[in-house]
């Protein structure tokens, strides 16, 4: 039997399958908690931004695919679910806890949050929050989460790779290129060969400064 035809039952039950600390057998697609805690998810990161409509409805179900037979379930479900975004997190805690020795599916449900996301041609600051939050609560590294993310959305102007010119995908030797480079130009001798004047200098010495604080935190990330 199809775990979807079990959601409406487990969402009434007290029973918490997600207590087995060991990673389940076989695809998540056939663990009760998982299709629970991933309805729910999604469910309520539609209402993060207090906007929830049938876009981000649809894109959740092309994202996870109940069988035809469990359709009506999962959207039972999904409709008790969306009518608040909060308890979000309980939800986020028992997958990370079920799936703790497979940090990949954690990794693939956190895309499909994503995509459910930007289904509507934008991420919200409530969205990115909340997406911030499952993250951290899956105990993906900042790392991933910002590779994850550039997938959908172009970064802020203070991400770190935004300002050495990089995609979070770089690899180590290509961000120490980059930072090299960019330094190379800034360099004060630089600055004078090239005429500029002096309060340029003090410009430069800033912008250098920015450039070593992202490599800085782009190191950091990668090592924690």
């Amino acid at each position: 039997m199809s775990f979807w035809k079990n959601l409406a039952q487990m969402a009434v039950k007290s029973f918490d399958p997600a207590d087995c600390p060991d990673c389940p057998k076989g695809p998540p697609g056939r663990d009760p908690a998982f299709a629970t805690a991933v309805t729910a998810l999604g469910a309520k990161l539609a209402m993060a931004d207090g906007l929830a409509d049938d876009t981000e409805q649809q894109a959740f179900f092309d994202v996870f695919q109940p069988e035809r037979g469990a359709y009506d379930n999962v959207l039972r479900l999904y409709d008790l679910a969306r009518q608040t975004s909060l308890g979000f997190e309980s939800y986020a805690r028992r997958l990370a806890k079920r799936y703790a020795q497979c940090p990949q599916i954690l990794e693939d449900v956190l895309e499909g949050l994503f995509h459910i996301a930007v289904s509507d041609g934008h991420l919200t600051d409530q969205e990115e929050t909340y997406l911030e939050t499952v993250s951290d609560l899956f105990e993906i590294k900042r790392a991933t989460y910002r590779r994850i993310r550039a997938g959908y959305v172009a970064p802020d102007a203070d991400d770190p790779y935004h300002i050495l010119g990089l995609s979070p995908l770089a690899a180590d030797h290509e961000i120490r290129l980059a930072r090299n480079a960019q330094l190379s130009e800034f360099h004060p001798d630089r600055i004078v060969a090239r005429g500029l004047p002096p309060e340029y200098v003090e410009i430069y010495t800033q912008k250098a400064a920015k450039i070593n604080e992202a490599y800085d935190q782009i190191q950091r990330e990668r090592a924690a």
